[in-house]
């Protein structure tokens, strides 16, 4: 009998394959509620069948069926659109949503309960054969629609990635990013944010596409420490001018103010 023949009846009769798409199924109907039936999730979630069919190749890839397993995930990618190399190591309860455009990389690891969206690309930013060239994401990792994880690292457990970010160097657990390249937001301790709030329950939780609520871009707390910084500057030397008038010294116009500076409008632009 044919290799690649002996290779498949023994991944059929793999119970284990069966329990992971069980397990499947069940996290795509806790994840998302477009999902009305089991029966729904099984024959029309592309997700599904990319992660089906990568346990067949990466079987066939660990088993150094290598052509085999490029060929599974080449029908898999022609099939779904999502491309998953048969060396990359995917976790338990894995939901790609959507999935069209996601790509994953041969060196990637993808920890349990991650959920990622369309458009994600785990890649390598190395040319050498036999590194660590793609990124390791791990347990509970939300992966935002279009993010890219470039590079040979490790995403802490829970962390969220936004959308369209960016991410080339490591990031601790629990931490949300954003941006390009991507940077860590800052929680928000504004009233309202505090640990019964609704925000708070939503972050201790699932987070679709990496957004997270009441959190703030650190480089925007920043410009808007130096709007306000420079807006008290500006009173201070007004009343310092005022002061120096009452007293009988005038500055005369060098002292006027040679643009009209408001704070406020500034803030609503970096908001």
């Amino acid at each position: 009998m044919p290799a690649c023949k002996v290779l498949i009846i023994n991944i059929s009769g793999n119970t284990s394959m069966f329990e992971h798409l069980r397990e499947d199924l069940a996290s795509v109907r806790e994840r998302d509620p477009a999902a009305r039936s089991t029966w729904e999730v099984l024959t029309c979630y592309p997700g599904v069948h990319a992660l089906v069919l990568h346990r067949l190749a990466h079987a066939a890839w660990r088993r150094r069926f290598f052509w085999l397993g490029r060929f599974i995930s080449h029908i898999g990618r022609f099939l779904t659109g999502i491309e998953i190399h048969p060396a990359a190591v995917i976790g338990r309860r894995v939901f790609i949503d959507h999935g069209m455009g996601v790509v994953i990389g041969e060196t990637a690891v993808v920890g349990d309960d991650s959920t990622i969206y369309q458009g994600v690309t785990l890649g390598g930013t190395s040319l050498y054969r036999g590194t660590k060239r793609h990124p390791t994401l791990g347990r509970g990792v939300v992966a935002g629609a279009g993010a890219k994880v470039l590079g040979g690292f490790e995403v802490g457990d829970g962390v969220r990635i936004g959308s369209n970010a960016v991410v080339v160097k490591p990031v601790p657990a629990g931490s949300t990013v954003v941006g390009n390249p991507a940077h860590i937001l800052v929680p928000d301790s504004k009233p309202g944010s505090g640990p019964d709030s609704e925000s708070s329950t939503e972050s201790d939780g699932f987070s679709a596409y990496g957004v997270t609520r009441n959190m703030d871009d650190p480089l925007a707390s920043a410009v808007h420490s130096l709007l306000e910084h420079a807006a008290d500057t500006d009173r201070r030397l007004n009343l310092l001018l005022e002061r120096l008038a009452q007293t009988g010294v005038h500055l005369g116009s060098a002292a006027e103010p040679k643009d009209d500076f408001d704070a406020g409008e500034l803030s609503k632009m970096v908001d």
